[in-house]
């Protein structure tokens, strides 16, 4: 059973990964997710004019520092030394939504594809935490891996029929 699931020990119990024999490399990863809201909402944070201030702003510094506590937050992660965290908040006016994109890099011996997936979960939230004052329906969503780089697995990018 253990020999298939990689965060199993024999006896079947979660355990951390021994990632000390793999080569470090170059690890990069891009993950993206959205906040739905009201085109008001969105003119509003757009504008600055949310009750707790620069949104936006926030949630960019949010998903940084979120990034970074991965490994306390999800219980079999390693710490990792990151070399980069960038967080991209593009308000879609077209669609009423705010598109959050984190691309994560290192260079060590397992992936950041948590640590993106975490940065774009948390700036979300802040989204949601900043402006609930103006609307408490809004819909975070779509969170998930765009691409991945480096390691034993290779190159990976959503929507590449390859890896199936």
């Amino acid at each position: 059973m253990s020999q298939n699931l990689t965060h199993l020990d024999e006896s079947g119990a979660a355990h951390m990964v021994d990632v000390g024999h793999k080569v470090e490399t170059e690890r990069v990863a891009v993950a993206q997710g959205e906040v739905r809201m009201s085109a008001t909402t969105l003119a509003a944070i757009v504008a600055g004019n949310a009750p707790k201030g620069d949104v936006l702003g926030t949630a960019r510094v949010a998903g940084v520092m979120a990034a970074k506590r991965t490994p306390d937050l999800i219980p079999l992660c390693h710490p990792l030394l990151l070399s980069q965290v960038a967080v991209d908040l593009q308000p879609d006016q077209a669609h009423h939504r705010v598109v959050i994109t984190a691309t994560v890099r290192c260079k060590g011996q397992t992936g950041v594809e948590m640590e993106a997936l975490t940065a774009v979960s948390v700036a979300a939230l802040t989204v949601y935490d900043m402006a609930k004052a103006l609307q408490k329906d809004m819909v975070i969503g779509n969170i998930q891996l765009l691409a991945k780089r480096g390691g034993k697995s290779g190159d990976w990018l959503q929507g590449d029929k390859s890896d199936e």
